[in-house]
């Protein structure tokens, strides 16, 4: 069964920044894109970013959130730098056995983490 589990989500004030991290059960590992989702009380799951054979960003994180991974260890990373408190939700990563499509929807991505919450204040 893949699991794929997500930490280092928390509380910090504005300004501040977080660094989430999602270790994978998944024997290929490489193979797969990782992406970043993140889901606030009351809206919608959102695409923030993804690493696959390119990486991807969500406009509203471009230039503060840098995506990474380290496939021998196979985890994905999430630097949050900048933080503002509309970045408040609940952080997911999820797993796309279509490594090469540049795919920014939920139901493209197979397999989910249960999230982290990481809550930004004034």
């Amino acid at each position: 069964q893949v699991q794929l589990v997500e930490s280092g989500g928390g509380a910090v004030q504005a300004g501040g920044s977080l660094r989430l991290s999602c270790a994978a059960s998944l024997r290929t590992f490489s193979t797969y894109a990782m992406g970043w989702f993140r889901q606030a009380p009351g809206k919608e799951r959102e695409f923030v970013a993804r690493s696959g054979e390119f990486i991807y960003y969500a406009d509203s994180v471009k230039g503060r959130f840098t995506i990474s991974r380290d496939n021998a260890k196979r985890t994905v990373y999430l630097q949050m730098n900048s933080l503002k408190p509309e970045d408040t939700a609940v952080y997911y990563c999820a797993a796309d056995s279509s490594k090469y499509s540049s795919s920014r929807t939920v139901g493209a991505y197979e397999y989910w983490g249960q999230g982290t919450q990481v809550t930004v204040s004034l």
